[in-house]
């Protein structure tokens, strides 16, 4: 077993994999992962609208917008409709790079590492702090002359710093040309989405869990779009961007996708 893996403390991709029904975790995962829910009983569903929000957003920027090349940071471990399969189930050709530097999540790269012919899928080890690394290893797969989509779900949660945070985004959509997108999920606590749940259930997390995690304020993640322009419907609860049914229920986790025009 790879010697980076803690079995005796919980660790977001695992607890995530968990509450997405996935098998790829240890009890640990699960104890705090079931605790958290105790404090938060919608987490589930958060998990859930997330993983609904990237498959409708990859379709509609590959089938919709010619978007061709990906670059997925926190890939979290394989489920189904990873990143991949939905681009390439509407373009081939799209090529993928996912980054994460989960020691787990490696192990479990080859699934990760399939790709439709005409297309690529490569794995990248590094973390989201460090975007000079990322956009180093990701130009061997990309071409950065040309547009991608630049996807980061579930992840600046991790980066405490809210200033850290916006400079890693500007890090990455600087080196990406016009054409390019950025796609965003991030929990709140806002009570307009029933963030206040989170509260509790982000301080136990922080206590029994690693890595540490905080949520943000609307007009927080909106920072991170600055001089971007924003898809419709704008900054929602990403179980209500472009839902493809009516009845999506609100979660506290805002999502948004805006495209750089210059």
């Amino acid at each position: 077993m790879n010697d980076r893996i803690r079995t005796d403390i919980a660790h977001n991709a695992r607890v995530w994999n968990y509450w997405l029904g996935g098998k790829d975790n240890y009890p640990v995962d699960r104890a705090v992962g079931d605790q958290v829910t105790g404090f938060y009983p919608s987490i589930g569903e958060v998990a859930r609208a997330d993983r609904a929000f990237l498959g409708r957003v990859v379709t509609l920027l590959a089938a919709e917008h010619g978007v061709r090349q990906f670059l997925d940071i926190g890939t979290g471990l394989p489920t189904a409709d990873n990143t991949h399969e939905v681009a390439q189930r509407a373009a081939a050709d799209a090529r993928i790079v996912y980054v994460d530097n989960d020691p787990i999540v490696l192990t479990h790269a080859r699934a990760l590492l399939t790709s439709a012919p005409e297309g690529i899928t490569e794995y990248v080890d590094a973390d989201a702090h460090d975007p000079e690394k990322i956009i180093a290893a990701a130009g061997a797969t990309l071409d950065l002359s040309r547009p991608v989509a630049v996807m980061m779900l579930g992840i600046l949660n991790f980066v405490l710093d809210t200033d850290e945070a916006r400079s890693i985004v500007r890090t990455l959509m600087d080196a990406v040309p016009a054409g390019s997108y950025l796609v965003l999920t991030h929990p709140t606590l806002e009570p307009e989405l029933g963030g206040e749940g989170n509260k509790d259930a982000m301080a136990f997390w922080n206590e029994n869990a690693t890595p540490p995690i905080t949520a943000r304020s609307r007009a927080e993640f909106a920072s991170f779009f600055d001089g971007l322009e924003l898809l419709e419907p704008g900054i929602v609860s990403c179980a209500r961007w472009r839902p493809t049914s009516g009845d999506s229920a609100v979660v506290a986790q805002f999502g948004a996708v805006a495209r750089k025009s210059s």
